[in-house]
């Protein structure tokens, strides 16, 4: 059983950078994948970024193209977190964004995934 805990999330202008933390307890198994989504109002939840780790390393999947020459993934396993770091925000950035952890390879489906967190706010705006 895993609990994930976003933190991070808040007001940013335009242009601006912001990063995210998921944090994660409980066991993981062995491969298995943290991916952050993101939802605006209105809109469906869409996958950004996804890291998968096994006991011999770990990769990186980028699902959105409008995203991945700004955002990046990364871990941090001595503190069990996964951060998006998040640079050039745009209005269209404005969502909540969700991390979810998978006790198996990335995916793009948040369906496929077993453990989600409770969402954290991000919002771009002058």
């Amino acid at each position: 059983q895993l609990q994930l805990v976003e933190s991070g999330g808040g007001l940013v202008q335009p242009g601006g950078s912001l990063r995210l933390s998921c944090t994660v307890s409980g066991v993981a198994s062995d491969p298995y994948g943290i991916g952050w989504f993101r939802q605006a109002p209105g809109k469906a939840r869409v996958p950004l970024l996804c890291i998968s780790s096994v006991s011999s390393g770990e990769g990186v999947s980028i699902y959105s193209g409008a995203v991945k020459d700004r955002f990046t993934i990364s871990r941090d396993s001595a503190k069990n977190t996964v951060y998006l770091q998040m640079s050039s925000l745009e209005s269209d950035d404005t969502a909540v964004y969700y991390c979810a952890a998978r006790n198996n390879y990335c995916s793009n489906y948040w369906s496929r995934y077993d453990y989600g967190g409770q969402g954290t706010q991000v919002t771009v705006s002058s």
